[in-house]
């Protein structure tokens, strides 16, 4: 059972990964991106999140190494703090408060006690950067207060700040100015190019900045796609500066290989661009990575890269320029057209993606599944072209069928519309196009439905239109000579008045067909499509419209946007209640009574969750977000919860995820990121995930064979071993992280001993004359390994507690010379 306190609003995922760059691990096993108010830890070989590290309270806006622990990290955030984790067991060390906000950290090699942050202290516009002093103790909060001015105006993006060789200097970019700041001589200079005034040098807006790890050398990206190298920058009158011209629009982002022969280049072309030896002539190019190019890593390894992209993507890059993984988060379009929808297949989350396309997401494991092509044009990145939006989608018959609408419209007079019907394959595990329809209405679609009723004998699609029109759809046989085919025609076409038609939705077993004229709700009979009622309260256009469910499926309820929730009785078709509720987002639960409703106020969104059949609301939460909720969607569990209380019991069969303005993806829940990671996730970082191939499976085959004899045997054994879960020795070897642990030739004769069963001890009479015997002549050899038994011993008494080693009989030392003799070298390779 689930105490009440702990559900709160979190945020489920979706958060951008692309918002800073990425930081490789010192072995490149892994990768750190920010995510919110998280920092994540992905694998790069199999692209799996292993960690969540989460502390901080506000978004996180810097991640780095800590150069003197290559197994520790630093993490700032805008709530003041700077943190210091462990990021192989998930586990945070250290936290610095600064006090003031932090919009990105550095952490050079050369400075040992401290580190390098953006703050703005007065204006909010004018940042600086700084030196913050770490303050060594051994307390995990610790004041850091210590803040030295190194450079003054300079852009809040750390992609415009570059630490020199060693150490030395620093390099900012902003506006038309680069400056140099050198710590040894604690003195700046300052470079200037030509602004705006010129129309030929309109575009020589600096961007970002890299330097050279061991030469004397800047890198500069400008908005003209121009990149200049900059040299005897130490001198301000004998300062000299190359170009190298590629990129047809803004050079996003710079970065060094780590030997310093190559540099890297990205913008909105899509294309990484390499730069050897800083050459005109010499430059290779990997294309049509699907998004701009935001941000580049460099490993300190120097054997992969990592491209940050604008659909919210990681790509991990060998040095070859060939791709070896790809991190897809969340995309964020424009605006999503869609709405949320689940697959009824996967219970992936299903809503617009890259242009064209609409992505389906896993909210279990944060990641997007993959992405179906619906327009299947190829995108031009162009501002002043008009494309063709995805603006509706709809899953139908338990998910056998998916309808999209796309549209695309240069003038009001110039409409192009066209719905695709698909249908899933079970061959291929995807959906292929179907049916293929231009024109369905004269005017834009406001709504499509299916109807998913149990007993519905043929699939039923509904498209409401501001044409006046709605139109029902059905699946027929259009099987020939040639081959077995079933399409999609228009079975009949309804009206109101020539009224507008705004939302239509079925009834939970398909009888009924409500279809909203603007201020008017219509009920058609599905059987005969013949209109059965109508209800008109003159309270503004139907915003929303949807039937109760089970035993509430006799009402059905209509938000208007003059901020009135209406509910009407089907069966004495009359109103029930209303309430004054600006309602933003409706949407009810399909495996409950419940609804949920998002309102909009000054302050921010409330929640309110309600049965139809009682216009006291079960559950109230305001401000859930301060910003507009635009879409909401329940999501059916996998493993129902168990809230006993009534205001809670909502959330026990099915869970409630909602979008605001800005697309953050938000949900009630009562479990940390950390809990909600798989437990395939969870074992990458117990042990290297390797690529699986033939002499892994001819071994493991060998493996389970050689299990399942010796599972056989110990069955036939009379003797019982002990669980190893309940020995201090094996649980310190298991669970004690790998890089803390002692050689593996020390822990061999405690992990032994452990192992050893206990007998009950002879009498010197029962022990026959040979054993002495042999035991004389044993004596002087046994003597070094008696001293190192008594070494174990006091060991294990200092370290285990629990495990402690009694004093032996001389048959029990017998046995352990036997075992003494055995090798047991195999354990170090474990």
């Amino acid at each position: 059972m689930v105490e009440e306190e702990s559900i709160r609003v979190v945020r489920c995922g979706g958060s951008e990964l692309n918002f800073r760059r990425a930081v490789f691990s010192a072995d490149s096993k892994y990768i750190f991106c920010v995510s919110g108010d998280f920092v994540k830890v992905y694998s790069t070989a199999t692209e799996e999140c292993v960690h969540v590290l989460h502390g901080h309270r506000n978004l996180v806006t810097g991640i780095q190494l800590n150069p003197n622990n290559h197994l520790q990290l630093y993490s700032c955030s805008f709530d003041g703090t700077i943190k210091l984790w462990d990021y192989i067991d998930g586990i945070l060390i250290k936290t610095f408060i600064v006090g003031c906000k932090l919009h990105a950290l550095f952490t050079p090699t050369h400075a040992e006690d401290s580190v390098f942050a953006i703050i703005n202290k007065e204006k909010p516009d004018i940042f600086q950067l700084v030196s913050v002093k770490l303050p060594k103790s051994s307390s995990q909060e610790i004041e850091a207060k210590e803040l030295s001015f190194v450079l003054d105006y300079i852009n809040q993006s750390p992609k415009c700040i570059a630490f020199g060789s060693e150490g030395e200097y620093v390099a900012a970019v902003r506006d038309f100015y680069l400056s140099v700041y050198f710590f040894k001589k604690k003195t700046t200079s300052r470079f200037t190019l030509p602004s705006s005034r010129n129309k030929k040098h309109s575009k020589n807006n600096f961007t970002c900045v890299a330097c050279h790890p061991k030469e004397d050398c800047i890198a500069s990206g400008h908005m003209d796609g121009k990149i200049r190298l900059w040299r005897n920058f130490n001198d301000d009158k004998k300062y000299t500066y190359t170009c190298l011209h590629w990129h047809h629009d803004v050079v996003m982002d710079l970065a060094f290989s780590v030997s310093g022969t190559s540099l890297l280049s990205g913008g909105r072309e899509s294309v990484l661009v390499e730069w050897r030896d800083a050459a005109e002539k010499n430059k290779e190019f990997l294309p049509r990575l699907g998004a701009t190019i935001e941000h580049i890593s460099v490993s300190p390894a120097g054997d992969l890269f990592c491209t940050s992209h604008s659909d919210n993507k990681i790509i991990v890059i060998h040095r070859n320029l060939e791709a070896s993984a790809v991190i897809q988060g969340l995309v964020k379009d424009r605006s999503i057209f869609t709405g949320l929808m689940i697959d009824p297949r996967t219970k992936a989350l299903v809503l617009n993606g890259k242009p064209g396309h609409l992505q389906f997401y896993s909210l279990q494991s944060d990641k997007q599944l993959y992405n179906l092509d619906i327009i299947q044009q190829e995108y031009i990145n162009d501002y002043g072209l008009i494309q063709i939006e995805l603006t509706k989608a709809a899953f139908g018959c338990f998910g056998n069928w998916l309808a999209t609408v796309e549209q695309r419209q240069e003038k009001e007079t110039e409409l192009e519309l066209q719905m695709k019907l698909w249908i899933f394959n079970k061959k291929t595990q995807g959906f292929i196009l179907n049916t293929k329809i231009n024109m369905p209405h004269e005017d834009h679609i406001t709504a499509l439905c299916f109807c998913n009723a149990e007993k519905s004998e043929q699939p039923t699609l509904v498209t409401a239109s501001k044409d006046g029109h709605f139109k029902v759809w059905i699946l027929t046989d259009d099987s020939d000579i040639y081959k077995k085919a079933v399409g999609w025609t228009c079975d009949f076409v309804g009206s109101y008045h020539k009224y507008q038609a705004t939302n239509c939705c079925f009834s939970e077993d398909g009888s009924l067909l409500a279809v909203s004229f603007e201020e008017i709700v219509t009920i058609w009979d599905s059987g005969t499509w013949e209109l059965k009622c109508t209800f008109c309260q003159r309270a503004g256009k139907i915003r929303h419209l949807c039937f109760g469910r089970l035993t509430c499926s006799k009402y059905l309820l209509g938000a208007t946007e003059n901020g009135i929730l209406c509910c009407w009785n089907l069966l004495s078709c009359a109103l029930e209640w209303s309430a004054k509720l600006n309602v933003r987002v409706m949407e009810p639960d399909p495996h409950s009574e419940n609804i949920a409703a998002v309102s909009q106020s000054s302050v921010g969104s409330d929640l309110f969750v309600f049965k139809p059949s009682e216009p006291r609301p079960l559950y109230i939460q305001k401000n859930i977000s301060r910003e507009e909720v635009q879409w909401g969607v329940f999501v059916p569990r996998d493993v129902p919860e168990s809230f006993t209380s009534e205001a809670y019991q909502w959330l026990n069969r099915s869970q409630f995820y909602f979008l605001t303005k800005s697309q953050s993806l938000l949900t009630f829940s009562t479990k940390s990121p950390e809990e909600k990671l798989t437990p395939t996730s969870k074992q990458l970082l117990a042990e290297e995930s390797l690529p699986t191939t033939p002499f892994y499976f001819i071994l493991g085959k060998h493996r389970q064979q050689w299990d399942e004899k010796l599972n056989e045997t110990l069955e036939n054994e009379l003797v019982q071993l002990p669980l190893t879960e309940n020995i201090p020795a094996i649980s310190e070897l298991l669970h004690t992280p790998a890089h803390v642990l002692p050689s593996a030739s020390f822990l061999c004769s405690m992990f032994v001993n452990s192992l050893l069963l206990s007998k009950v001890t002879k009498s010197a009479e029962e022990v026959p004359d040979d054993i002495d015997m042999e035991e004389e002549k044993e004596s002087d050899d046994s003597d070094e390994e008696n001293d190192f038994t008594e070494k174990v011993q006091d060991t294990n008494d200092t370290d285990l507690g629990e495990d402690i080693i009694h004093q032996l009989s001389k048959a029990e030392e017998k046995e352990l010379r036997k075992f003494r003799k055995v090798d047991y070298s195999w354990i170090a390779a474990l």
